[in-house]
Order: structure tokens, then C-alpha cells, then sequence
């Protein structure tokens, strides 16, 4: 079990511990003053925002404005838009953070997610992540700020768009 350094721990959140809203990707979505606000790019049907929590710098989620659960609920026209985000995404992330690959994937109900809102996770991977001090000390080490991230973010997309 990892803790994260420079991010708060997720440990809590796990436990049940988390604002008090019904879904907080529509309190992202609605601006809610209750949750964390890390988006940095909204469309006409998505929102693009930093995990809170993230795996590695530019661990991203996208995530569509409308409260669904799984991916067969999407319509056509916002899965062409959903892959048009993330091919962009993708783009910014390799300018920004030079990843050798990504993780990329729906947790769908009980498969991991941990939240009941349709997210499609983005996360750059690199060569030797695992370094000693989090395999002896359990500690995870994010090496950027996710606030950080976000500005750097948020100038790249609104460079392109």
C-alpha cells in the first residue's frame, strides 16, 4: 500500500471518507464548492480533469458531463468526441511529460471504480517507476504537484484549442 508524497493520500477517500455529494464528478461538473476542482479542459459533452489521486504527473480522467455508468450508454456522436479528446490528450501529455507508453482504461461498477460516474483514466507511464524508497518505505513519490500539472495543463490545451 502506497502513500502519496506532494498529493493527499487517497487512504482516507478508500475508507468512505469523501465529500458529501451525490456523485462528485457532477460536482466537478456543476462547480460545486464541496469537491476539488482539477479539470482543465471542458467540451461540448466531456470534461478532461487531473486525478486527485494520481498514479504519475498527468494521470488524467475524461469523463462526460452526463451522469452514465457505462460506456454502451454513450451515444455515437460522444464516442467520436470521447476519442478525439483523448488522441488529443494523448498528444499533450507526450509534449508535456514525455512518457515511454500509457495505462488507459473504464473501470466500469464494481471493477475497480470508485466512482458511480462513467471515467475513462489516462495515465503516462515511464521506465523504472518503482524506485527503491517506495518498495522498502511504501511510500509512492509523485514527482509534480497536481496543481502544477494543472496549470501546465491547462496552458497546452488552451494553446491548441
Amino acid at each position: 500500500m502506497y502513500n502519496n508524497l506532494f498529493v493527499p493520500s487517497k487512504s482516507s477517500y478508500v475508507r468512505g471518507i469523501r465529500p458529501d455529494v451525490k456523485c462528485i464528478l457532477c460536482a466537478v461538473r456543476d462547480y460545486d464548492s464541496k469537491v476539488e476542482h482539477l479539470d482543465i479542459y471542458r467540451s461540448k459533452e466531456f470534461i478532461v480533469s487531473l486525478n486527485l489521486h494520481p498514479y504519475n504527473p498527468g494521470h488524467i480522467i475524461i469523463f462526460p458531463k452526463e451522469h452514465i455508468l457505462d460506456t454502451r450508454e454513450l451515444k455515437p456522436e460522444q464516442v467520436l468526441e470521447l476519442f478525439n479528446i483523448l488522441s488529443f490528450s494523448l498528444n499533450k501529455l507526450e509534449e508535456l511529460y514525455q512518457p515511454q507508453g500509457f495505462n488507459i482504461g473504464f473501470n466500469i461498477r464494481e471493477a475497480g471504480a470508485s466512482i458511480d460516474h462513467l471515467h475513462l483514466h489516462v495515465v503516462p507511464r515511464y521506465k523504472s517507476e518503482v524506485g527503491f524508497i517506495e518498495v522498502l518505505s511504501g511510500t509512492r513519490i509523485i514527482v509534480e504537484d497536481p496543481h502544477e500539472t494543472k496549470k501546465k495543463l491547462i496552458d497546452a490545451y488552451k494553446r491548441c484549442i
